[in-house]
């Protein structure tokens, strides 16, 4: 996500004014040295199987063969790293820091501290992605270990690393995704919003041994494409301790899962746009999570246990009632115990400012074993008592109808529709983690290049070669592993869904070639033959998709499979990126903002339609995935000097079509920049949503929906008929849904952030006090649907429902928050 820098600014300003609000470390007396060049380069040792045979996949050379990197100069460029060959010892004794850095920061065959990594002087860049490997072992280290863009972190999965932080460290952070340079007066490496593409997993962090009892676990200022998942941080457990698990200080994430907490003063401190995050587990620290600001975001699946120690909180979101930071939080399906107070709130009917900050929802929280307090709010005041929770709102509330209501309670609004479809045996909403085979063993696997024979050189056609790999490792009951490369496919691929199962080195890309015919769309990759396909499951991981130029025929993903085992079922960590990164022909060169329009709907036409899930198509789980039309150039270094990638315009028709009849889990997705809309839901019955964010495209309206496309009513494209031609000279009215729901029901969203900031690259429109970029963005028709906590920003109409008329909309103005607008609660029916 780009937005611009005066919001965020506004938003920290108004963060660090408060007492109660831990700030960004402090430069401390001891700096670390900004400059990769300061550091001592280590020696290489002998290649990593012959000083440790790890039993995971991933830590094994065969599995890595590194192959030339698209518009990487240097042939020797090296994907994949093991921390042991650059002299890491991971013996629990020597300092490991300098040989981690090391090979986060090699370009070539031999360590090597050159420029050439997307470092501090780099904005972003797809040209030079790594994997770094921690075998099992003790890693000691005594300052930050910096993480370059495109970055994948992995441990052993079967001996989880242990990352221990000196006696004597020094630096915010063990691992920091986005270092502040104190020698450019705190600028940070990356723009927080654009820090794209990174990953960590399966590591324990120890801050257990630092002797003054401070630090942090992760510094995680990122934003779309990253993932934390299988982390374990142990913190003291001393009473008196300020560590924190994740320090999270801005951002516009995002998703993690799977983490453990271990003490320490605070498990995970957040600051960010939006999350979803998922399957946590805090022990004894005095407070799990710490809600610094957000605009939303989605808990599911968190337990906590204390220690009844005094003053330990589950969720603290309580900064202050008159100057509220924390936008909206939704928390469900979670259990806390042996704390004072579950969760403590600023939320309050009398005092909010702005009028729905704090915006609170709980749904299936078990809140029974705090002592004081269920939920308390900054004025010491008992708003629910410890007990299970089936259900609480506070904040704006539209409740099958079009007058607000703004209240809190457990009463406050009407218990959703949860179709069975969507939970799993204990009434939670289901959701399952990435797989990663533990187990897994060489001959489990055919590689796509090393067995099948496909070139992954992005000029050969791999098509034919793609699809008879795919069968062969059906066939075999093999796992399909892309080695990180390009592979160029010129028609349809057919993916078996009889338990198929692919794995991505760290994103390689699937690119999209001669799909030229916007009135005969066709898939790049069909998951199953035909719409409705039975089979056992497909499992996806760590896969990205791109087209090369102009593609106006392309639906770059059409899911065709109605999988007869959901536990065998779902896509991970895998995006569609449409342009704005090296050799797509879709980047400045060609599509620069400021060229003629003539030009740029000529020559930058992305593809019909990003991801399409077909009538007969069931048991869908999209995990932390993203589709995106690029609005800037990852490879521009032009304008580095204000740190600001500039600006593309390229045109995709539609986002997410969900024609599913389900059901369908998004936990943690985002839709950015199409034209006509970014997700409709379409004749569905069961779907869920998590965390849901979306953007407005920033040249429109101009042109207006749909150009520089048609309507499609084959897709049943909304048609924009509730616009008057007089609207476009006010506030433009033809501008991309965020969202339109159509003929559906059990629809249920657990959070949703759909903003629009600019108008035609302006930007004026987005300020607070003006907020008219787009005049609707959520479409309701004839649907049964709930949702929680949807923030809308630069709209004048949040939603307009057909059953409430069209004339009768839910405004902006209404709800104001801490950033753009929220409504807590909507529901809506069919008459």
């Amino acid at each position: 996500m780009k937005t611009f820098s005066s919001a965020l600014c506004a938003i920290l300003s108004l963060s660090t004014s408060l007492s109660s609000v831990i700030a960004a470390p402090a430069p401390q007396s001891q700096q670390i040295a900004a400059t990769l060049e300061t550091r001592a380069t280590p020696q290489k040792n002998p290649p990593s199987n012959a000083n440790d045979s790890p039993n995971y996949w991933m830590g094994q050379a065969a599995f890595h063969s590194n192959y030339a990197v698209w518009g990487n100069p240097s042939t020797t460029y090296p994907v994949y790293r093991n921390v042991r060959d650059y002299g890491a010892k991971g013996d629990g004794t020597t300092d490991d820091t300098a040989a981690i850095n090391a090979a986060m920061n090699t370009t070539a065959g031999a360590p090597t501290l050159e420029p050439g990594r997307c470092t501090d002087s780099c904005n972003s860049s797809t040209i030079s992605p790594a994997i770094v490997f921690f075998p099992k072992g003790t890693y000691r280290v005594s300052y930050p270990i910096q993480m370059p863009y495109y970055t994948q972190v992995i441990g052993d999965i079967n001996n989880l690393p242990i990352i221990q932080a000196t006696e004597n460290f020094v630096g915010m952070a063990v691992f920091d995704a986005d270092p502040y340079d104190y020698t450019q007066n705190g600028r940070n490496w990356y723009i927080n919003q654009n820090n794209f593409f990174r990953q960590m997993r399966n590591l324990n962090i120890d801050l257990t041994k630092i002797a003054d009892g401070t630090g942090a676990g992760i510094h995680w200022q990122v934003a779309q494409a990253t993932s934390l998942q299988n982390i374990v941080f142990n913190m003291k457990q001393d009473g008196t301790n300020t560590q924190q698990g994740i320090f999270m200080d801005n951002g516009s994430g995002g998703y993690m899962a799977d983490l453990v907490f271990n003490g320490g003063k605070i498990g995970a401190f957040f600051g960010s746009q939006q999350f979803t995050t998922r399957n946590m587990t805090f022990n004894n620290c005095r407070t799990a999570v710490f809600m610094n600001w957000n605009w939303g975001w989605t808990l599911s699946g968190i337990t906590v246990s204390g220690d009844n120690s005094v003053n330990s909180t589950g969720v603290f979101m309580a900064q202050s009632p008159q100057n509220q930071t924390a936008g909206s939080m939704v928390l469900a399906d979670s259990k806390i115990t042996g704390v004072k107070y579950g969760v403590q709130t600023a939320f309050n009917l009398k005092q909010n400012v702005p009028a729905t900050g704090g915006t609170l929802i709980l749904n299936n929280v078990d809140l029974s074993g705090a002592t004081a307090a269920g939920i308390i709010d900054a004025n010491g005041t008992v708003v629910v008592t410890p007990q299970k929770v089936n259900q609480f709102v506070a904040g704006s509330i539209y409740d099958n109808s079009p007058t607000r209501a703004f209240k809190e309670g457990l009463d406050a609004a009407t218990a959703p529709n949860k179709p069975a479809a969507l939970l799993d045996n204990n009434g939670n909403i289901y959701s399952r983690s990435k797989p990663q085979y533990a187990g897994a063993t060489r001959n489990d696997f055919l590689f796509a290049i090393a067995d099948g024979g496909l070139a992954g050189d992005a000029s050969t056609d791999d098509t034919a070669k793609m699809q008879a790999f795919l069968d062969k490792a059906a066939s075999q009951n093999k796992i399909a592993y892309f080695e990180h490369a390009v592979y160029k496919v010129t028609n349809t691929i057919t993916v078996p869904v009889n338990g198929m199962r692919i794995v991505g080195e760290i994103w390689p890309v699937i690119l999209a070639s001669g799909f030229n015919d916007v009135n005969n769309p066709k898939p790049v990759w069909q998951i199953g033959a035909n719409d409705g396909v039975k089979g056992v499951g497909i499992e996806i991981t760590d896969m990205l998709f791109e087209v090369l130029g102009p593609n106006p025929g392309a639906i770059v993903l059409q899911w065709n499979a109605a999988t007869t085992d959901k536990s065998k079922t779902g896509m991970w960590d895998t995006h569609v990126r449409m342009g704005g990164s090296y050799g797509t022909e879709l980047l400045l060169e060609q599509c620069d903002k400021r060229d003629p329009l003539d030009e740029l709907v000529k020559d930058c036409q992305a593809a019909f339609m990003m991801f399409y899930a077909t009538p007969g198509s069931g048991n869908i789980l999209l995990d932390n995935t993203w589709f995106w039309v690029a609005d800037h150039d990852m490879e521009d270094e032009g304008s580095f000097s204000n740190k600001d990638n500039r600006q593309t315009s390229i045109f995709n028709a539609r986002g997410v079509l969900i024609r599913s009849q389900g059901p369908v889990w998004l936990w943690g997705t985002a839709s950015e920049h199409s034209v006509i809309y970014n997700y409709q839901f379409e004749n569905v019955k069961a779907l869920f949503s998590g965390f849901m964010q979306t953007e407005t495209p920033y040249m429109q309206p101009v042109p207006q929906v749909p150009q520089p496309f048609s309507f499609n009513t084959q897709y049943d494209d909304p048609t924009f008929t509730i616009c008057r031609d007089d609207q476009q000279n006010t506030v433009p009215c033809r501008d991309a849904w965020g969202l339109r729901v159509f003929r559906s029901s059990g629809v249920l969203i657990y959070s949703a952030g759909l903003y629009s900031f600019f108008n035609d690259y302006t930007q004026q429109c987005v300020q607070p006090d003006v907020a008219n970029c787009q005049l609707n963005m959520v479409r309701v028709q004839d649907s049964e649907m709930t949702m929680y906590a949807l923030t809308t920003i630069g709209t004048v109409n949040m939603i307009v429902d057909q059953e409430f008329g069209d004339n009768n909309p839910i405004k902006a103005v209404d709800n104001r928050n801490v950033y753009g607008s929220n409504v807590g609660y909507f529901r809506s029916t069919r008459r």
